[in-house]
């Protein structure tokens, strides 16, 4: 390899420093001022015109300068070394040593990289390179450190639809059909329901200094199951045992036969508990109950009877409450109507018509009939709701709220109360220990008794001030997302009648006038009507 970059050298003659300048080829990098006047500064070399020099080292021509005196009668072979930032890596450059003056060898230059601290990634065939072809100012990255691998989490991949479309079809005359849906996901004994892929550690990395650089640490999961499922030998596969219907529940994967009542939950079942999916072709009679592991499908209505599930819940018809029937899933809600109720979904809810109700809802709320209303009650979504009709002529009393899912309001509540309540303690006891703490510093001794209580006190101060500073982390938590409830928002496909009650997030209205084809969403801290 031939000398690209620019370099000097000196030579001492007569007892003055003789500069000699050799440009850049080839588009070779030139010099950096600054190491000039370093190197020469080392080499006390001071009494020239600095801007002689830039002039010099900044030309295309090879070409001298005296430099003045210098008290050296020669000097040996320089290296640099620049360590960076992150200390993965050391380059070097060199200059030459003045003409005559001795080079360096493989000792001096290790010797040097390691009085800066480099002991580790030292790539002695590219200092050997150098010594059999020396170029000056040209970079040599003569140790180098080893990154880290970054790990993978582990990933379980599922071979079955883990979140079924459960909306129902909606036809153009705006109808919507309750009774085809698309629920279960069907699976053959020996089929592969889901595969591990285990995590992957990575390896520890090391810097030029010797240090240890951490890789980041991953996630191990496991495959998690019930009954009528069996696992392969290495543990990283399982497979359904039977014929049936597979879910994801909570990360769990369930496989069971339908459980199908031929007719009505009634005298002739008495109440149904089962671990898997409830497919009932009747109804469900009132003072009954259905608590399924999976998902829940009535084929006809719902009474004053009580219905939950860890899945969905599906009624083709709808709820006749009567002020005692209860719909509670972890999953979506999907109803014709629902009349004097309370129905809580940890989804979504889409139904026909909502009549003096309670229906809670973790995400959204669909009331998308043709004839779709929601008159009376209390409606609470995470997300939006969406209705043709809100309210009544009769000012039926209605209220929606939006912005925050309904267990966390009730949590977010919850927590106010405690926050008060712990303040409150902890102003009432402070004052008793500082007593007692005052006591015991003026030099007065506490009887047994006095002592016992103080030490019981201070313990339950300290328990109530660290729940105290958990709550109000759960709370705050919980207000920023109230206050960020960006979707939430209520849909008016036609009219909303006056004395509805609408809250949004941290902020409440009543309407005073009817109002068509609207949206009511919060802005700027205050609830805008706008049209659609």
């Amino acid at each position: 390899m031939e000398q690209k970059n620019a370099y000097i050298q000196i030579e001492i003659k007569d007892g003055d420093a003789i500069l000699h300048y050799y440009p850049a080829k080839d588009g070779g990098d030139g010099l950096v001022p600054k190491e000039v006047d370093d190197y020469l500064d080392s080499h006390q070399i001071v009494g020239y015109d600095k801007n002689e020099l830039r002039s010099l080292i900044t030309g295309e021509t090879e070409n001298v300068m005296n430099m003045g005196p210098c008290l050296d009668t020669q000097f040996s072979e320089c290296m640099y070394v620049k360590i960076s930032l992150d200390k993965m890596r050391a380059t070097c450059h060199f200059f030459p040593p003045s003409v005559g003056g001795p080079l360096m060898n493989v000792q001096d230059i290790i010797m040097q990289l390691q009085g800066k601290g480099v002991i580790y990634g030292l790539k002695p065939e590219l200092v050997q390179d150098f010594l059999n072809n020396r170029l000056y100012n040209t970079k040599y990255d003569f140790a180098v450190g080893t990154p880290p691998v970054i790990g993978k989490d582990a990933k379980i991949e599922y071979f079955f639809n883990t979140n079924p479309s459960l909306k129902p079809k909606h036809y153009e005359d705006g109808s919507v059909d309750y009774h085809e849906l698309n629920t279960i996901s069907e699976v053959n004994a020996g089929q592969i329901l889901a595969r591990l892929h285990p995590a992957d550690r990575g390896a520890m990395g090391k810097d030029i200094t010797g240090r240890d650089i951490p890789t980041r640490n991953v996630k191990d999961m496991k495959l998690s199951f019930g009954k009528n499922i069996r696992i392969s030998e290495d543990q990283t596969e399982i497979f359904s045992e039977v014929t049936g219907h597979v879910s994801l529940i909570n990360g769990q994967v369930f496989v069971s036969d339908v459980y199908e009542v031929p007719a009505d939950v009634d005298n002739s079942t008495g109440n149904i508990y089962y671990n898997g999916n409830v497919h009932v072709k009747g109804s469900v009679r009132g003072g009954f109950a259905i608590q399924a592991q999976g998902d829940v499908v009535v084929d006809g209505v719902v009474e004053d009877a009580f219905v939950s599930a860890e899945g969905q819940v599906i009624v083709k018809c709808g709820i006749h409450g009567m002020n005692k029937g209860v719909i509670d899933a972890k999953g979506n809600v999907i109803i014709q109507f629902i009349e004097n109720a309370k129905v809580f979904s940890g989804g979504y809810i889409e139904t026909g018509s909502i009549l003096y109700s309670e229906v809670n809802a973790a995400e959204d709320v669909f009331v998308n009939d043709k004839k779709g209303f929601i008159t009376g009650g209390v409606i609470r979504a995470g997300g939006k709701v969406e209705s043709r009709i809100i309210g009544s002529s009769m000012g039926a009393m209605t209220k929606i709220e939006v912005g925050m899912a309904p267990d966390k309001k009730e949590l977010y509540a919850h927590l106010q109360k405690d926050i008060l309540m712990l303040s409150q303690k902890i102003n009432k006891i402070n004052p008793i220990v500082k007593t007692y703490q005052d006591f015991i510093q003026s030099g007065k001794m506490l009887d047994q008794k006095n002592l016992m209580y103080l030490n019981n006190l201070m313990a339950e101060l300290k328990d109530a001030k660290g729940k105290l500073q958990d709550d109000r982390v759960r709370f705050n938590a919980l207000h920023q997302e109230l206050l960020n409830s960006k979707h939430a928002k209520i849909k008016v496909a036609r009219d909303i009648f006056p004395g509805v009650s609408i809250t949004i997030s941290d902020v409440s209205m009543t309407t005073k006038d009817k109002r068509s084809f609207c949206c009511f969403e919060k802005k700027n801290g205050e609830i805008v009507v706008s049209n659609m």
